[in-house]
């Protein structure tokens, strides 16, 4: 049984999606104006092991993700220039040239740490109309209002507002936000649309007048057009909880009469020295300038090992740390896979089948990650089957043989990837042992026995078990 913890009830629940075993997942995508950074990474490493094990679990998905191009403005707020036209006008650019090129920049750094691209990735230009008619309901419905070219939402027509963030409509009309525009309503009131004037690079016509879209009005649309009005998961980090997921609420139950996400979900963000990772406090680390330093698959282990709704506290100790481990993870892996006799079928290795201690690490593993996707428990469950797989082989080969594939299989729901710089280095050692066993293997046949046993004492020093059988000579890596 799945269990994730949902920020709308404030407790984790059984998950059970709308219409099993279809799975509808929306999860808020960069807004492309500048290199991502390590807080991205925390937060679509964990969606991308979020959706791999819902896969695990033969659910079908469909995940969507977006891309934000325009009408994201400085601060998160309704007022201020637009992040990307702002980038654009720093490296005199225009603001499509900009977003294309962190795109890219993103999906490179995020296919560098294994992390699968979405079934859809969805541009917010791409479905202005769209967002105009439901900004044209909303107005309908009398959930909305137009002033003199800018389009708010009303929160106080809307009963639920704050319901997600817990926040108080008493203290949103005490005000917020410092800067508030003199056409709204109420402070706490959002915008749908802005008009732009002839000098704004990014505008569309509208029955309102020239303008672009608000930023919170982008993930209703896109989310619903996807997967229709109700999502099963919404995702994204802590920080968008209030107000971007808030005013998705309002404006997509208004809009429709129906709950808009069943299961909101909220990784934790990155802090460094106790402060969140932002480009604001210029306390970030992009990951181009991580990966120079460290392997990308190194730094999604790191990820792993704190949950997802936790927050994480960057050093580059903790990075050695958990290059460190990871490197004994690696090692453990490349021993596994050269006693594996049968071609790897994780995708039979799901449940039944498995026995004895087999069966508990896998019943281990699968209870971490039904508990809310607990990924350190789950990495911890790696090292066991490293741990236990030379005490199943002495026992009960079929067993250890099982064990070793479930280990590959556990990996890969982790989206850890044991080569690049790791495999090389295992390459080299498989081909440096094969040659000291070439030579072993001739001073056996030449009966001479004293430089065999020197040969076999040496690798056994270096942390290499060497293993004499009818069938030929193998070796295993001690595991410290």
């Amino acid at each position: 049984m799945l269990k994730v913890y949902n920020t709308l009830t404030k407790q984790k629940e059984e998950f059970v999606p709308l219409n099993p075993p279809f799975v509808g997942m929306y999860v808020c995508g960069p807004t492309v104006y500048d290199d991502p950074h390590l807080g991205h990474a925390k937060s679509y490493v964990s969606f991308d092991v979020i959706f791999r094990f819902l896969r695990i679990l033969n659910y079908k998905v469909r995940y969507v993700q977006n891309i934000t191009d325009v009408g994201h403005l400085m601060g998160d707020s309704d007022e201020g220039e637009d992040k990307i036209i702002q980038k654009a006008r720093v490296e005199q650019l225009e603001p499509v040239e900009i977003a294309q090129k962190y795109e890219r920049r993103y999906f490179a750094a995020m296919d560098r740490m294994n992390v699968l691209r979405p079934d859809i990735s969805s541009r917010a230009t791409g479905f202005i109309l769209d967002m105009i008619e439901l900004v044209k309901t909303l107005i309908q419905k009398g959930f909305a209002y137009e002033t003199g070219g800018n389009v708010y939402f009303d929160v106080g027509a809307f009963e639920g507002y704050g319901k997600l963030s817990r926040r108080k409509m008493e203290d949103l009309k005490q005000g917020t936000r410092i800067d508030v525009a003199s056409d709204k309503r109420n402070p706490a009131d959002f915008a749908l649309w802005k008009k732009a004037d002839s000098k704004h690079i990014m505008r569309w016509p509208s029955p309102w007048g020239p303008g672009y879209p608000g930023w919170h009005l982008e993930c209703s649309v896109m989310s619903m057009k996807f997967l229709g009005d109700t999502v099963d998961i919404h995702g994204g980090g802590i920080d968008n909880q209030f107000p971007h997921h808030e005013c998705e609420i309002a404006q997509s139950e208004a809009a429709t009469g129906k709950q808009f996400v069943r299961y909101w979900l909220h990784n934790n963000m990155v802090t460094v020295d106790g402060q969140k990772m932002s480009k604001s406090l210029g306390n970030f680390i992009t990951l181009n300038d991580l990966f120079a330093e460290f392997d990308p698959m190194v730094v999604r282990f790191f990820i792993l090992q704190g949950h997802y709704r936790s927050p994480q506290d960057f050093s580059k100790q903790a990075l050695e740390s958990a290059k460190r481990g990871f490197n004994r993870l690696a090692r453990g892996a490349g021993m596994l896979e050269s006693l594996i006799s049968v071609e790897k079928k994780p995708e039979n290795l799901t449940g039944p089948g498995f026995r004895g201690s087999t069966k508990e690490l896998h019943d281990r593993f699968f209870g971490f990650m039904e508990d809310d996707f607990n990924t350190a428990g789950a990495v911890s469950v790696l090292f066991e089957i490293i741990a236990a797989s030379n005490k199943m082989d002495e026992t009960d080969p079929g067993l250890a043989e099982l064990g070793r594939l479930f280990f590959f299989l556990a990996s890969d729901i982790l989206g850890l990837v044991f080569t690049g710089q790791e495999g090389d280095a295992a390459e080299t050692e498989d081909s440096l042992l094969a040659i000291f066993l070439k030579l072993r293997s001739g001073a056996r046949e030449n009966k001479d026995w004293k430089t065999a046993d020197l040969i076999r004492d040496e690798l056994d020093n270096a942390g290499y078990e060497i293993r004499d059988s009818k069938e030929g000579t193998t070796w295993v890596k001690k595991v410290k």
